[in-house]
C-alpha cells in the first residue's frame, strides 16, 4: 500500500502516557494509523509496544494524552467498548474458550437472535462465511480446544471481522506458526488492508517487518524514536534504532572443533508421533531441528529427555547406553532441556532467580540446602551470563523474557549437562536479547558440548547451525549439511516434496 499524509487516520494518539508505580511505560507518545497500511511497532523487550496495544484496546487506562478513532475522542470505558469502536486485538495468547464451539467463540457476547433466545442457525451461517473470509475450512460447531494454533489464531482473526474491525491488533502472530502457515497469515493480512482496515502488527522478527509492513515506528524506553516508510529502513538502521547501539552481529556463532558423537539416538518411536527418529550430535557441534508445526521436533526432543514415554529406541551418551524413564535420569546423565514452555514448564515464576538457578542441581549437605552456597553459585551464573536483575533473589516473574531465558539456560549449566536441547530459545524475546543468546549458544558448542537447536524460524538455523535435521509428520525427513544450506531445500523436505536421501 501507498500511504498518504492526506488520508484521515483510523487511529491518532496525542501525548499518551502511562504510568505505573515507578515506571514510566509510554511516555507522550504521538502515533497515527491509517486506514489499508501494516504499522509494525518495532522495539525491544520493556520498549513499551505492548502496553501501547492494551492503551488503544482500552485494557489499560492512559495516565495523560489523548486518542482518537475515526477523528473521534475515545472515552475510556473497557475492552468492550474499544471493540464496539472497531478496534480487534488478536493477542499472542489467545483470548478464546477452549470448551465453547468455534460459532459460539466468534459471537460470545453478540450472538444473533431476538427476546433472549439465541438463533443457532444463523449464528451457524454467519461463523461459516466468516471462517471463510479466513480460508478456514472447518466445521463451525467443532470445540476450539480441537483445533491447532494456526486455526484458533484463525478464529481469533474472524472475530475482528464479525465486530467489524478498523483496525486490527496482532501482537507476535506468527510466534508459533511455521513458514507455511505465515504466508497463508500474511495472505489474510493483505485482504483485510485491501478492504481498508488496518493492521497494527508487532513482532520480533526482522524479515517478517520487511516483508508485511508499509510503515515502521520504533520505540525504546516508553518513547517513539522514529516513524519510517518500511522502504527507507534495512535491517542495520532498524536494529540500531531498536537498541539504541551497533550490534554487530546477530547470530554471533563461533568457529567450534567438532569432536566425537557425545549422544546417539536409534530408532526412537511414540505411536504416529515419532516413527523411528535416530540422529547423532557431536561435541562442540550445533544440530539443528526443522519442520513445520506439528513435525514432531519437540516430540523428539521430549522423547530423548525422558518428558515422554517412547514405545521404542535407544539413548546412548559418549557410547553408553543410558536407561531413560523420566527427566531426573537425562538430567542425571548430562542432559539437558530447555522446554520451549519456560514460563509454564521451565522456570518456577514465584521463586528468585537464585532458586531458579539451583532448581536442578540444589547444593545440599546433610540433607539441608546450603542457602550460601545457592547465593554464590547464582551470584557467579549472574555475572558469567549478564542476568540483568538488581538482586538474585528477585522472583523472575518480574524479568524480561530474555533474562528469563538466560536464568533457565544458567539452570542447566550447574547440572554440567554434555548435551543441551534448546527448544526455540529466542521466542518472545527482543533482538538484542537474542544476539546475546545466540552467542551464548556457539560458546556452550566452543566449550565442547553438544547442542541441538529446535526452531520454527529458519535464519536462526541456517546461522547458528552445522547440521539440519528436517522432521516431516514424526520422521526424519532428511539431514542436510552446512555446505547445501538453504530455506528451499529445507522447506521441500519439511513437506514431503523432497525424498529423503
Amino acid at each position: 500500500m501507498t500511504t498518504n499524509t492526506e488520508t484521515e487516520s483510523v487511529v491518532r494518539m496525542k501525548g499518551v502516557s502511562k504510568e505505573f508505580p515507578g515506571v514510566l511505560a509510554v511516555d507522550s507518545v504521538d502515533l497515527d494509523i491509517l486506514p489499508g497500511e501494516v504499522h509494525v511497532v518495532a522495539g525491544e523487550n520493556g520498549a513499551g509496544k505492548s502496553t501501547l496495544m492494551k492503551l488503544l484496546s482500552q485494557v489499560e487506562r492512559p495516565s495523560s494524552g489523548g486518542i482518537e478513532v475515526s477523528g473521534e475522542d475515545v472515552e475510556f470505558r473497557g475492552p468492550r467498548h474499544a471493540q464496539s469502536l472497531g478496534v480487534a486485538m488478536v493477542h499472542q495468547e489467545f483470548a478464546l474458550a477452549p470448551h465453547l464451539s468455534v460459532a459460539e467463540n466468534l459471537f460470545m457476547g453478540q450472538e444473533p437472535g431476538r427476546f433472549g433466545f439465541v438463533n443457532r442457525r444463523a449464528e451457524k451461517e454467519d461463523a461459516e462465511r466468516l471462517l471463510r473470509r479466513v480460508g478456514l475450512g472447518v466445521d463451525s460447531t467443532r470445540l476450539i480446544s480441537s483445533l491447532t494454533v494456526a486455526e484458533q489464531q484463525r478464529i481469533e482473526i474472524a472475530k475482528a471481522l464479525a465486530i467489524d474491525a478498523k483496525v486490527v491488533i496482532m501482537d507476535e502472530p506468527t510466534a508459533t506458526l511455521a513458514e507455511k502457515e505465515i504466508e497463508e497469515l500474511f495472505g489474510i493480512i493483505r485482504d483485510l488492508t485491501s478492504h481498508g482496515r488496518a493492521v497494527l502488527y508487532i513482532s520480533h522478527r526482522l524479515d517478517e517487518i520487511f516483508r508485511i509492513s508499509d510503515r515502521v515506528t520504533v520505540m525504546r524506553d516508553g518513547k517513539v524514536v522514529d516513524t519510517l516508510p518500511t522502504p527507507e529502513l534495512d535491517e542495520d538502521k532498524l536494529v540500531r534504532l531498536m537498541v539504541g547501539r551497533e550490534v554487530e552481529n546477530l547470530y554471533p556463532k563461533p568457529e567450534a572443533e567438532i569432536g566425537d558423537v557425545l549422544l546417539t539416538v536409534r530408532g526412537i518411536g511414540r505411536g504416529r508421533k515419532l516413527v523411528d527418529c535416530s540422529f547423532e550430535v557431536r561435541a562442540g557441534e550445533i544440530l539443528g531441528f526443522a519442520g513445520l508445526v506439528g513435525a514432531g521436533r519437540t516430540e523428539l526432543a521430549r522423547a530423548v529427555f525422558g518428558a515422554d514415554r517412547k514405545d521404542s529406541g535407544e539413548v546412548e551418551l559418549e557410547g553408553k547406553k543410558l536407561r531413560i524413564k523420566k527427566p531426573q535420569d537425562a538430567i542425571d546423565a548430562g542432559i539437558g532441556y530447555l522446554t520451549e514452555d519456560r514460563k509454564g514448564a521451565g522456570l518456577a515464576l514465584q521463586l528468585g532467580v537464585d532458586q531458579n538457578i539451583t532448581l536442578a542441581s540444589l547444593p545440599a549437605s546433610f540433607g539441608f540446602i546450603n542457602l550460601k552456597e545457592e547465593r554464590r553459585i547464582a551470584q557467579r551464573r549472574r555475572e558469567q551470563l549478564n542476568i540483568r536483575t538488581p538482586s538474585i533473589r528477585r522472583k523472575v516473574q518480574v524479568l524480561s523474557g530474555g533474562n528469563q531465558q538466560k536464568v533457565v539456560v544458567a539452570k542447566w549449566l550447574e547440572t554440567k549437562a554434555r548435551v543441551l536441547l534448546f527448544d526455540e530459545p529466542a521466542r518472545g524475546i527482543d533482538v538484542g536479547a537474542k544476539a546475546e543468546m545466540f552467542g551464548l549458544i556457539g560458546e556452550l558448542a566452543k566449550e565442547g558440548r553438544g547442542i541441538v537447536l529446535i526452531s520454527s524460524y529458519l535464519p536462526e538455523l541456517i546461522n547458528m547451525c552445522d547440521r539440519i535435521l528436517v522432521m516431516n509428520e514424526g520422521r526424519v525427513a532428511g539431514v542436510i549439511g552446512r555446505g547445501e544450506f538453504s530455506e528451499e531445500r529445507i522447506i521441500a523436505l519439511a513437506t514431503g516434496m523432497e525424498e529423503a536421501e
